[in-house]
């Protein structure tokens, strides 16, 4: 019987976190159920204690969503493993960011259009001047974004500072990057797969689905080491 009452305690303490971070992300039920690839009626259950808060439940929600393991079964720690390395850097109204003659360089490029490599596009283009922001890398590059798919994270129209990572295979889970692909580039957090052969991408914005990427279909990967916001309307 202690027992019993000590699982039904955990399990309610379990749901009341996960109830956090939809608060946190802004998540409907509905569109949590969708993210978890779960019938809503069941989660429903799940969250009223109707059906009960299993392991394979709990391993769904670490994977799609990057939540801590320790902290959503026990409250350890945080409920996200680590921080973004991207700092947010709050710009004025500008139309682009104010340029200096030494620093970082700026490039009129639309980050998310197109399929070509960044790397040649750098070769090519011009930078339309340059941005001193202390402590980023050197061969870092400044460029802009387009579309809500990350928002509120990254404006439409925002600028982001991103630096290529040069071996694919060392990811940091939960980060944000620019992913290169034949096809096209997106700017997403870049997340944990159970099949170590794929990743997942996902938007900070709920209104898009999580994407399923084979890590040999990644050309390139530049992490994005500092975040300019400005909004475009």
């Amino acid at each position: 019987m202690i027992m019993d009452t000590l699982q039904d305690k955990n399990t309610n303490e379990i749901i009341s976190r996960l109830r956090h971070i939809m608060t946190l992300k802004h998540l409907s039920q509905r569109r949590l159920a969708s993210l978890l690839r779960l019938d809503p009626s069941n989660l429903s259950k799940v969250l009223t204690g109707k059906l009960p808060f299993t392991e394979g439940l709990i391993n769904r929600i670490v994977v799609d969503l990057g939540v801590s393991k320790p902290w959503l079964k026990d409250g350890i720690g945080l409920p996200y493993e680590k921080e973004s390395m991207a700092r947010d850097i709050m710009l004025s109204s500008e139309p682009v960011p104010q340029c200096v003659n030494t620093g970082i360089p700026v490039y009129d490029i639309d980050v998310t259009a197109g399929c070509r490599s960044l790397e040649q596009l750098f070769c090519e283009t011009h930078p339309i001047g340059m941005m001193d922001i202390p402590e980023l890398p050197a061969d870092s590059h400044v460029v802009k974004v387009r579309g809500d798919s990350m928002s509120p994270r990254i404006n439409n129209g925002g600028y982001v500072a991103i630096r290529q990572i040069r071996d694919p295979r060392n990811i940091f889970w939960g980060q944000i990057y620019v992913v290169q692909l034949d096809e096209y580039r997106m700017i997403k957090y870049v997340r944990r797969h159970p099949d170590p052969s794929m990743v997942i991408l996902h938007s900070d914005n709920p209104a898009y689905d999580d994407m399923d990427v084979s890590r040999a279909d990644i050309r390139a990967l530049y992490i994005v080491e500092a975040i300019l916001n400005y909004e475009v309307y």
